[in-house]
């Protein structure tokens, strides 16, 4: 225990003049305690405190008792706590609360301060709060602290009064506490809003300076934390003094964070000197975190090395982590006991990924358990893997809440099923807003959906006064082009349709071409016509020929006719054959006719 306050020096008294070129090497305290030695020797009870504390502090317990016990005598209260502090680091507890009681009635904050500790120790809070409370209620910090402390263990709200009463007399760990409850608190409230209705202080920045004098004094989580605020307000340069001044100071999660805001700089090198040094302090995080630096290398076994040491530490993204490494080997068995032996830990991607390993198996039954747990968990991927499960089965029905779950949580692809299933049900305002919502997040068939819902409401195009269309383009031309930039073939033949339509040939040319040559078989038919119509009938016939073959009717109808114009006459009743198959009814009868009409020439 510290040596305990009140001591008044000789210097404080104004006894003895104070030298005013002070040895700072060490001369001038030897000087002091000659002074307060040849005083004690002269009788004086307050030298004679001071000398026994000197003593004390040094650790000359021998030499310090029999100062205390004389000062103690003579009613010198500070002699009577420092003589408990003595009996204390002897063994002499009881005897030494008996001390602290009497500098304590005396009126000494400390020796109250040290009985209230001492009736903690011994499970009597009634006595150790009324004795901490007398400390507290003096100005003593470390009182203060102590009382903050037991009534906050009890669940009294009068806690934060005397924790910041301490923090505020620059206790350190009081401020780092007080700050951390201030956190708590700020946190509730924005989860569940302020108790009484009105609107509290941002308790968020108070917390953050009471961090920051925690970490002025050396406190080294408060470091960490000011420096977590810092990194999530964007201002890096301080977090990542904070967080050295932190790692320096042996915290291992600073010395971690400090290698993922160098890493995220670019300094990969440095980051992992750091996660290095946090890992080998137990940091689970800055293991795994070594061990994906290692798996970018290629350095699989060191990877797996790391991850272990991360397991071993309690991170189970350690398991999680080597069941992703031997999955990327395609060591199933192994993956799968890993994912395993964090899915039971209850790591959700874990969960996760062990569910599309076992579906990717053909054991559907036993994926579905699995996802079942990691969406109850709160993984976004799971829940979109439920729904495409039970989708897959026909459903629909089951599979749809958990679409809703996973888009409410930003799914892109989720948020697409929502909305194709809502169109399905007719509920087309529900369903542009989640194809805007998935259209948003970059999914081209949503953009195209979203693009189609937009074009159905589309009025016609306004006419120019003198009968020429004025050309505006609409919303949904540009969910089009959106989809169609990202090679929805789709949606470039329905743009490619709509600059057609303008009259921009060389653009719908070029859409459709993208489309076509992608495998668009309604690309090639329509691109067919545009060369068809700008006189370039042999090479229309080349994506005729292509859409034909993939099944558009339309296509092998034209072609028949371009053969029968020719004299072709075997040809075209071939691509005439093939258009009465193919259809639709229409095209059926026709070619069916022409079919005939070709038949009849070749045996006249």
């Amino acid at each position: 225990m510290d040596v305990m306050g009140d001591k008044a020096t000789l210097l404080d008294t104004g006894r003895f003049v104070q030298p005013s070129d002070r040895d700072e090497t060490g001369d001038g305290e030897a000087v002091d305690e000659a002074r307060t030695r040849l005083a004690a020797q002269a009788g004086d009870v307050e030298a004679t405190s001071v000398l026994g504390a000197m003593l004390l502090r040094r650790g000359d317990l021998d030499g310090a008792e029999p100062l205390l016990r004389a000062a103690t005598a003579e009613g010198d209260r500070a002699a009577a706590n420092n003589l408990g502090v003595l009996l204390h680091q002897r063994g002499y507890t009881d005897d030494a609360a008996g001390w602290w009681r009497i500098a304590a009635v005396a009126g000494s904050a400390a020796a109250a301060h040290a009985l209230g500790r001492y009736h903690r120790e011994r499970g009597d809070e009634p006595a150790a709060e009324y004795w901490l409370r007398q400390s507290a209620e003096q100005g003593h910090a470390l009182g203060a602290y102590a009382l903050a402390d037991l009534l906050e263990h009890r669940g009294d709200a009068a806690a934060e009064q005397w924790m910041r009463s301490a923090a505020e007399r620059g206790h350190r760990e009081a401020a780092y506490r007080l700050a951390r409850a201030l956190d708590r608190q700020t946190q509730h409230e924005d989860e569940y809003g302020s108790d009484n209705g009105v609107d509290a202080p941002p308790a968020g920045g108070e917390a953050e300076q009471w961090y920051r004098q925690a970490a002025a004094r050396g406190h080294q989580r408060a470091a960490l934390q000011l420096g977590a605020i810092l990194e999530r307000r964007g201002e890096l340069k301080e977090a990542g003094r904070w967080y050295l001044t932190s790692a320096k100071d042996g915290e291992a999660r600073a010395a971690c964070a400090l290698g993922f805001l160098l890493r995220d700089a670019g300094d990969t090198e440095s980051a992992a000197v750091w996660w290095l040094r946090a890992a080998q302090d137990g940091d689970g995080n800055a293991a795994n975190a070594l061990g994906a630096l290692h798996a970018e290398r290629g350095e699989t076994q060191t990877a797996e090395r790391w991850y272990r040491a991360a397991m071993d530490a309690g991170d189970v993204n350690g398991a999680y982590n080597l069941g992703l490494l031997c999955a990327e080997q395609a060591r199933t068995a192994q993956a799968e006991q890993w994912y395993r032996r964090a899915a039971y830990a209850g790591h959700r991607e874990a969960a996760n990924a062990l569910a599309v390993l076992l579906l990717q198996g053909g054991d559907a039954t036993g994926a579905e358990p699995w996802f079942s747990k990691a969406a109850e968990a709160g993984s976004v991927d799971a829940a979109f893997n439920l729904g495409i499960l039970f989708a897959g089965r026909g459903e629909e029905g089951v599979a749809l809440p958990w679409y809703e779950r996973a888009a409410a949580a930003g799914h892109t692809e989720a948020a697409l099923q929502v909305g194709i299933a809502r169109l399905r049900d007719g509920d087309e305002r529900e369903a542009e807003r989640h194809l805007r919502c998935a259209a948003g997040g970059g999914s081209a068939e949503a953009a195209y959906r979203l693009a189609s819902v937009l074009d159905s409401r589309r009025p016609p195009a306004p006419a120019h006064e003198l009968g020429e269309q004025v050309h505006e383009k609409t919303e949904c031309e540009e969910w089009y082009e959106r989809a169609a930039s990202q090679g929805h073939r789709r949606a470039q033949v329905r743009v490619g349709m709509l600059a057609a339509a303008r009259g921009d040939v060389v653009e719908a040319a070029r859409w459709y071409r993208s489309a076509a040559e992608a495998g668009s078989r309604n690309g090639a038919f329509n691109l067919g016509l545009l060369l068809a119509r700008e006189g370039s009938e042999p090479e229309a016939a080349v994506w005729w020929a292509r859409a034909a073959d993939a099944g558009h009717g339309r296509a092998a109808l034209r072609l028949a006719l371009v053969y029968a114009r020719r004299g072709e006459l075997a040809e075209g009743q071939r691509w005439a054959d093939r258009a009465v198959t193919l259809g639709p009814g229409e095209v059926s009868e026709r070619a069916a006719r022409l079919r005939d009409a070709l038949r009849q020439e070749l045996t006249a």
